[in-house]
């Protein structure tokens, strides 16, 4: 297996850690909820099951297809068809797999592909949402930056922890 099943658990359950530090108030929340016109009660008043639920599976989600950019060795598996084909692969994937199997598989590079994700796929799906919604660049920085830094964590994570 290519993927680690705790190194993908735990890559999904970063960014619960991380929006709490990112979203207090002593960092960006205080901001964050003046630039998105949260108000502070009725965010008390909200349904964190849901919230919190439906950002695990998002995040879990993006693991799916993160995971393909930053272990390279999915590319490999990809192209005799994915995990159902593992046993009847030609000799070539298995001679591929022992020569560069653990090739680039650091905390350090999966940061930057993650972070590589962040800046080139999170911020400009932020960026235009929030620019036709009218929303200001600090707000665009704050959300863009939360994902960013999730997702380079969630790189390094996934393609470290074989």
């Amino acid at each position: 297996m290519l993927v680690n099943p705790w190194a993908f658990l735990i890559a999904t359950i970063i960014v619960l850690p991380v929006g709490f530090v990112w979203y207090n108030p002593k960092v960006f929340g205080t901001i964050w909820m003046r630039e998105a016109g949260v108000n502070p009660d009725a965010a008390k008043k909200a349904n964190i099951f849901k919230i919190f639920g439906l950002t695990l599976l998002f995040a879990l989600m993006s693991n799916l297809i993160l995971q393909g950019l930053v272990v390279h060795q999915m590319g490999a598996l990809s192209m005799i068809g994915g995990m159902p084909f593992l046993e009847t692969a030609k000799p070539s994937y298995a001679a591929f797999m022992a020569d560069y199997g653990h090739e680039f598989r650091t905390f350090k590079h999966g940061m930057l592909h993650g972070f590589m994700t962040g800046l080139f796929l999170a911020l400009p799906i932020v960026g235009t949402s929030s620019l036709f919604e009218g929303k200001s660049w600090k707000y665009i920085w704050i959300n863009a930056g939360y994902w960013i830094v999730c997702l380079t964590l969630m790189g390094g994570i996934l393609c470290a922890w074989e």
